[in-house]
C-alpha cells in the first residue's frame, strides 16, 4: 500500500501546516511600532516637564516681584531685608549698618514662609 492513497503521506497530512508557517505575517504599521515611543515621551511631558515649567514660572514671578522691604531668605540661609533693588542683584541688610549684595536668584522665599524656589 502507498502511503498516498491512504492519505498519510507528506503532503497530505502536514501541506496546510507546513504552509501555514512559512508565510511570514504581517508587519505592523510604522505608526503602531512608535506608539509605545510616543507615549512614554507623552508621559514624560506630563510628569516631569510641564510641572517643572509650572514651578520655574512661579520662582521667576517671586523673583521679579522682589521689592526694598520684603524680609527674605537666601539659598545659603541668610536671612535679611532688601535695602536696594538692581536688575540683576539685591542688596540686604542683615544686621545693623551690614549690608551684603546678592544675586536675584539666591533669594528663595520671604522669611517665615515655606521656600518658593528650590536650593539647588
Amino acid at each position: 500500500m502507498s502511503h498516498s492513497v491512504l492519505g498519510f503521506g507528506l503532503w497530505d497530512v502536514g501541506s496546510p501546516l507546513i504552509l501555514a508557517m512559512a508565510q511570514p505575517q504581517g508587519a505592523p504599521s510604522p505608526l503602531v511600532q512608535m506608539l509605545p515611543i510616543v507615549l512614554v515621551m507623552a508621559i514624560f511631558f506630563f510628569l516631569v516637564v510641564l510641572p517643572m515649567r509650572k514651578r520655574q514660572q512661579k520662582v521667576v514671578t517671586f523673583q521679579s516681584a522682589l521689592k526694598t522691604g520684603d524680609k527674605v531668605i537666601t539659598s545659603g540661609g541668610i536671612y535679611g531685608t532688601i535695602s536696594k533693588v538692581d536688575e540683576q542683584t539685591l542688596q540686604l541688610q542683615i544686621a545693623n549698618n551690614v549690608r551684603i549684595e546678592v544675586a536675584r536668584n539666591a533669594i528663595v522665599g520671604y522669611q517665615g514662609q515655606a521656600p518658593v524656589a528650590d536650593n539647588q
